[in-house]
């Protein structure tokens, strides 16, 4: 499995994985990162973040392969500028956002396409959001947002009505879409069937990845999919439980203090042997 470091390709999350609580890559996590690139190693990120969200960190890390985005709707190729994969939600998921606003008017919310992030309820909990993802919006009226390309619905709310709203949502009778929580405070829907991990197994579709060793890492319920498809998943120590469980690795660090360096180790000390 690690005969070839070349031939490994480490798919990373983002919030709560490679970045901390600042949302800043931690020194010890870009040495290894830069060692593990040197030496051959692919290294990439998984995120729920949009194209224009995370061009900010794709400067920084300097990254060569498509990323996993939207939480799984989209590939894209920042080097040739393709999207190279996606999968959008029907035209039904515009009525089922209007639905779910009819039953609980606090929730903050936006559609997330290719071109841009389309903010329909600009609560105090979406301001939050749109500050952390450090883009600028497009505002309009849920109706105003043209149907077609919708990757995702974010909704964003208070903890406890995250909750109520993912139990809602398995009472309704939706089709076509699944919901995950991404954060404590946030709800998202997606395509069925969509996740990081279904987009791994479309990534390992991609031209030159044929053979290829893939371990993922990530912290949240949204990034276990993928760590059950990699050929390695791992977590860092300060991962959700349900995470945990399914892992194959539990890393004894966290995103303060180096758990994507802890893994590159693991990963590296596999392939001299």
């Amino acid at each position: 499995m690690f005969e070839d470091i070349s031939k490994v390709v480490l798919l990373s999350d983002m919030d709560g994985t490679l970045l901390n609580s600042q949302k800043e890559i931690t020194a010890a996590d870009r040495a290894a990162i830069e060692h593990f690139t040197q030496l051959g190693g692919r290294f990439t990120v998984a995120t729920g973040r949009t194209i224009q969200s995370f061009t900010q960190f794709r400067s920084t890390l300097g990254l060569k392969y498509p990323i996993i985005m939207y939480n799984g709707a989209a590939i894209y190729d920042y080097v040739s500028g393709e999207t190279l994969y996606t999968k959008p939600l029907t035209t039904a998921a515009k009525d089922y956002t209007r639905k779910l606003l009819e039953l609980m008017p606090q929730a903050g919310g936006e559609v997330l396409k290719t071109d841009g992030t389309y903010v329909f309820s600009n609560t105090d909990y979406q301001q939050l959001h749109t500050k952390l993802c450090n883009i600028v919006p497009n505002y309009a009226e849920l109706d105003e947002i043209s149907d077609g390309g919708w990757l995702k619905v974010l909704f964003s709310l208070a903890p406890e009505d995250v909750d109520y709203m993912q139990i809602l949502t398995g009472k309704l009778d939706f089709e076509d879409v699944d919901f995950v929580k991404s954060s404590d405070i946030f709800l998202e829907m997606l395509p069925s069937g969509v996740s990081k991990g279904s987009a791994l197994k479309e990534y390992r579709k991609l031209r030159g990845m044929e053979g290829c060793t893939f371990v993922s890492v990530g912290d949240f319920d949204n990034d276990i999919e993928m760590i059950v498809e990699a050929d390695v998943g791992a977590c860092p120590a300060n991962a959700q439980d349900s995470v945990k469980e399914k892992a194959d690795l539990v890393l004894k660090c966290t995103n303060e203090n180096g758990a994507v360096a802890e893994l590159i180790d693991y990963i590296i000390e596999r392939c001299s042997k």
